[in-house]
């Protein structure tokens, strides 16, 4: 894992961040769950768009499952 970088958010992250926890009611653990089956959903997705798309449609593209 990569060191933690300290940035503040903007303030349209800042309203987001608000509405995950207004939808959660303020439980910041069901707001991270839900979150982290978010990120499964989509990597499954990214592996399915992966094995379906050709090399040459995406110019030799391949998916990054992790930040840069």
């Amino acid at each position: 894992m990569k060191a933690e970088r300290h940035i503040s958010p903007s303030d349209g992250e800042r309203q987001e961040i608000e509405a995950v926890l207004a939808y959660h009611k303020e439980d910041a653990r069901a707001a991270i769950g839900t979150l982290l089956e978010d990120i499964k959903h989509l990597r499954r997705q990214l592996a399915l768009t992966e094995g379906a798309m050709s090399r040459g449609m995406a110019r030799g593209w391949r998916p990054s499952y992790d930040r840069d």
